[in-house]
């Protein structure tokens, strides 16, 4: 069986590792003003956060059922027998709703996960799938593979300001920050797909640290290895800085790979790419247009992503 991975663009996976990993990515798109962009094609970051902090009119928009359809076409064409389309959370996105209606009309059968998550959670879930997919293993243990590896990320993250969040409607449970929203610096998380809040923190220097050790207590609860990937949207030198301190406390934590490990119990791939990434060191990720659009210029996430069956030497 020859199963196709298939993820949305607010995975934002590197592309040296979606090429390796050989994912198909659908983009989402978004609007500034009268103008729409399709992410991470004709829109950087940096005009983005331009355009927000200018208060410019902007919104996203999911990719249409027809353009799924037509991607799970011409995957079938090219000899896939099945897909597995792993997305970001329906909680977040119609995104799930548009892979599920093109599903129905596809040539081959099709697979959609909600991951419940976003970001290199859902990035980390699908080089898992994609991996497993290598291994030569069944649509429903590829599809299992991602749901277990999304289902033990934690996405914790801090925005500068909750304005972003509010505008797009997105805010949720976070909500009862707002009322002292120019106040406070809010950490938040997803929770079942979900936003919501984590603590409130009176400078940025505060919240951040508080960020980093939030990200550093989960990495060691985990019984497992872990994976790591920081996030930022026009705020590099402060998410540099986070990466370094992860590199540095979490020494003996971080899996050597990030392409995705063999699943136990299967046979390696002689098609198992190499592996791009430096071992035992988080991931520095742009955000992307969507993500950036609703969370703002000056945010950074952490993921911490446990790899399953993954123990610590």
């Amino acid at each position: 069986m020859n199963i196709a991975v298939v993820t949305d663009s607010t995975a934002y996976l590197p592309d040296v590792m979606r090429q390796q990993a050989g994912v198909t990515v659908v983009p989402l798109h978004v609007i500034v003003g009268d103008h729409e962009y399709t992410e991470g094609v004709d829109l950087t970051a940096q005009a983005l956060a331009t355009a927000l902090r200018s208060s410019a009119r902007v919104s996203t928009s999911r990719p249409s059922p027809q353009v799924f359809l037509d991607t799970y076409e011409r995957l079938a064409a090219a000899g896939a027998t099945a897909v597995v389309s792993i997305h970001l959370s329906a909680g977040l996105s119609g995104t799930c709703d548009s892979a599920l209606l093109a599903a129905r009309q596809a040539p081959i059968p099709v697979t959609v996960v909600d991951s419940t998550t976003m970001g290199m959670g859902l990035g980390f879930a699908v080089l898992d799938a994609a991996a497993a997919a290598r291994q030569g293993r069944l649509v429903t243990e590829v599809t299992e593979v991602a749901r277990t590896r999304a289902a033990a990320s934690r996405v914790l993250f801090y925005v500068h300001s909750l304005e972003y969040l509010r505008r797009g409607g997105r805010i949720g449970a976070a909500s009862a920050m707002l009322g002292s929203a120019l106040a406070i610096k809010p950490l938040l998380t997803l929770t079942d797909g979900h936003i919501e809040p984590v603590e409130k923190q009176r400078t940025t220097r505060r919240a951040l640290v508080r960020l980093l050790d939030l990200s550093i207590q989960v990495a060691e609860r985990s019984p497992a290895a872990v994976a790591v990937a920081v996030h930022h949207l026009d705020a590099e030198e402060r998410a540099a800085w986070i990466v370094g301190q992860l590199a540095d406390r979490l020494a003996g934590r971080l899996t050597g790979s990030l392409l995705g490990r063999p699943i136990p119990g299967a046979t390696t791939s002689p098609r198992q790419p190499p592996d791009p990434t430096p071992p035992g060191q988080p991931l520095l990720v742009e955000l992307g247009a969507v993500a950036g659009a609703h969370l703002g210029p000056g945010t950074i996430a952490v993921v911490v992503s446990p790899y399953p069956g993954s123990p610590l030497e």
